[in-house]
């Protein structure tokens, strides 16, 4: 049976404290700030629809501009509650769908390219979390053909995630949707640090969940361009 992977990829929240920023604000400023910061989670197009003949949809698709990945992740400054996401539009891949079920997939995401709104926060996240000098890039890949249900835009994604060299098996729970210029897929992995052997930071005064999330929007194009 598939376990649900929960992420590692935000332990770098914790710098920004390390350098000072919660004691120039204080905790609550802090948390305010940080929390305007953050981006909403990714949704569908409010003009997406759900696939109404998913063997319309049969063919080669790439992963076009529009598209974006990265990490939201829980942390508690002082009692303070603070989100923090990462962001980065370096994505790649392509989509193989046949008969109306997705055969294959898989997705690159430029590590080094995540970004916060602090410079110093995400240093620390390419540097001593993610080391991108030697895993300069996380990927996904669907592991078992998911069929596509007309009317619906649901999906389970069942795959291998490998973030820092370190593959584990994933159930991604994702939406598909039509759009007028191709389609849609926006969806989300909780994934937990020790499953790719991060310990979570915790500095006495700021502690990071053990888990987190990756989260991601994939505007595809079909590959032939028609």
């Amino acid at each position: 049976m598939r376990t649900r992977t929960k992420v590692l990829v935000g332990a770098g929240v914790a710098v920004l404290l390390v350098g000072g920023a919660a004691a120039w604000f204080g905790p609550g400023l802090y948390a305010d700030r940080a929390n305007r910061a953050a981006a909403d989670a990714p949704t569908v197009a409010a003009t997406g629809t759900a696939p109404g003949d998913p063997a319309a949809l049969d063919g080669a698709w790439v992963v076009a501009d529009g598209s974006f990945a990265g990490y939201r992740v829980h942390e508690v400054l002082r009692g303070e509650d603070v989100t923090v996401t990462g962001r980065t539009e370096e994505v790649s891949g392509s989509v193989t769908v046949s008969g109306g079920a997705v055969t294959a997939a898989r997705v690159e995401v430029d590590v080094a390219s995540v970004a916060t709104d602090e410079p110093p926060r995400d240093a620390y996240f390419r540097g001593t979390v993610m080391q991108v000098g030697t895993y300069p890039s996380a990927a996904f890949e669907l592991t078992e053909p998911v069929a596509l249900t007309a009317g619906e835009s649901a999906v389970t994604l069942p795959g291998e995630l490998t973030i820092r060299g370190v593959g584990r098996d994933v159930e991604v729970d994702a939406e598909v949707v039509t759009t007028a210029s191709g389609a849609q897929v926006v969806g989300s992995v909780p994934v937990e640090f020790a499953d790719f052997g991060v310990a979570a930071p915790s500095l006495g005064f700021v502690r990071v969940d053990d888990t987190g999330a990756v989260e991601f929007s994939l505007e595809l194009v079909r590959a032939d361009g028609d």
